[in-house]
């Protein structure tokens, strides 16, 4: 067995089990345990006690597990659900998040507050799709208009936010010969999504393939990994960032495997790899890396973080303003805050910078702070939004009314 230590592995994979236990054992404490991941890590790394630290162990884990969940956001990506109606406000949604993006990147780049307006523009256009939906499955809506917009909205900020990482920070370095890249390596993701596809309608390989996925070849899931590793090694080669060939693996599952009757856990057995072991270890790895020592020194550092705060915010909420002609006020402001909503991209994007020259770590650990207030207090507030004046026998918010009510004109 190779001379490695596994004691930084041991207690990483230990804080991944306790945090959602704890998280379990107070239900009270609505927060998500990707955030809690993240400071405990700081409190156990180098910038608090020094219990742990990211070795080669678990810094090859950490990047699987970037891979992993940008692989199961391209797996939660349904282009089926972007109709007419939800996908033009989302679109022109973005395209009002980029322009205030670029507004705010390149003001606080002239304030020499960041090296990158560009990079930052990008990190703050991105949506946590996988915490926004939650909340609005508490609040019953992800059914009602204010559930497909906001949903809509996070779909395309996602795969925008990836894309443009990829084409303007890509290891290229010059955007034209990128583009090309990305042009060449969606046209063969299509050719590779339709020959899966084919290949899965034929007899004899369906055939197989039932009677293999449940045993301990597991084939499905071992065909989804490679699909994975071969997008990530593709992205790689093309020089293009390898969270797209990730995010890209995962959305031609998503679209191969429309017709899931006969694998019914393909999904679930894929999440359990993911967010059972390998993406909280890049969550928690994160939180070792963050700097939060240097920003918390630094007054004029630490300033940033609520000025970050409200820049995603506006960025990724006055959009919502777009939804105004479906939904009601409040509806509109739930709208706004669930799209401020934002970690995972974060993260992701703010180790490119530091990898990249193009952001200092003090400003990663900014960013990532104010991403994790946004998830602390963003979806709290949505959640009460939505659920505001609805009774318990009402039945979930926004879709039941009182019997001889009249209904709303603008119902979310």
């Amino acid at each position: 067995m190779p001379d490695v230590g596994f004691d930084n592995l041991f207690l990483v994979s230990a804080i991944a089990l306790l945090v959602p236990l704890v998280l379990g054992l107070v239900p009270r404490l609505r927060v998500p345990s990707v955030v809690v991941e993240i400071l405990v890590g700081v409190l156990l790394g180098p910038t608090g006690l020094g219990w742990v630290e990211v070795d080669e162990v678990v810094a090859v884990l950490a990047v699987l597990g970037l891979g992993f969940l940008l692989f199961l956001a391209g797996l939660e990506t349904d282009v089926r659900s972007l109709d007419g109606p939800t996908l033009r406000p989302a679109a022109l949604g973005y395209v009002v998040t980029a322009v205030l993006g670029l507004a705010v990147g390149l003001g606080l780049q002239a304030a020499g507050w960041v090296r990158s307006g560009l990079l930052v523009a990008v990190a703050l256009s991105a949506t946590s799709l996988g915490l926004v939906v939650p909340v609005l499955k508490d609040a019953g809506v992800e059914r009602a208009p204010v559930g497909r917009l906001t949903v809509a909205g996070a779909t395309v900020a996602d795969v925008a936010a990836v894309v443009l990482l990829s084409l303007l920070f890509s290891a290229t370095g010059s955007t034209g010969a990128t583009a090309a890249l990305l042009s060449a390596f969606a046209v063969l993701a299509v050719v590779v999504a339709v020959a899966v596809r084919r290949a899965g309608r034929s007899m004899r390989l369906g055939d197989v393939l039932l009677r293999l996925q449940d045993t301990t070849a597991q084939v499905r899931v071992r065909a989804a990994v490679v699909l994975l590793l071969g997008f990530v090694a593709l992205a790689a080669r093309f020089g293009i960032e390898t969270i797209l060939g990730a995010f890209v693996a995962g959305a031609v599952v998503a679209t191969v495997d429309r017709d899931a009757a006969s694998h019914p856990h393909l999904r679930t057995k894929l999440e359990a790899i993911g967010y059972g072991f390998l993406v909280p270890v890049f969550f928690v790895s994160s939180g070792i890396r963050l700097d939060l020592r240097g920003l918390l020194t630094d007054p004029a550092a630490t300033l940033r973080v609520p000025v970050l705060l409200l820049a995603l915010l506006v960025v990724r909420g006055v959009p919502a303003l777009l939804y105004r002609r479906s939904l009601d006020g409040p509806r509109t402001l739930a709208a706004g805050l669930l799209q401020a909503t934002s970690l995972p991209f974060l993260v992701a994007a703010t180790q490119i910078g530091v990898a990249t020259g193009a952001m200092s770590s003090v400003t990663a650990a900014a960013l990532v702070s104010a991403g994790v207030l946004s998830v602390l207090l963003f979806p709290a507030a949505a959640l009460g939004l939505l659920t505001r004046g609805v009774s318990p026998a009402a039945g979930p918010a926004g879709t039941s009314r009182a019997p001889g009510a009249s209904p709303s004109a603008r119902t979310g």
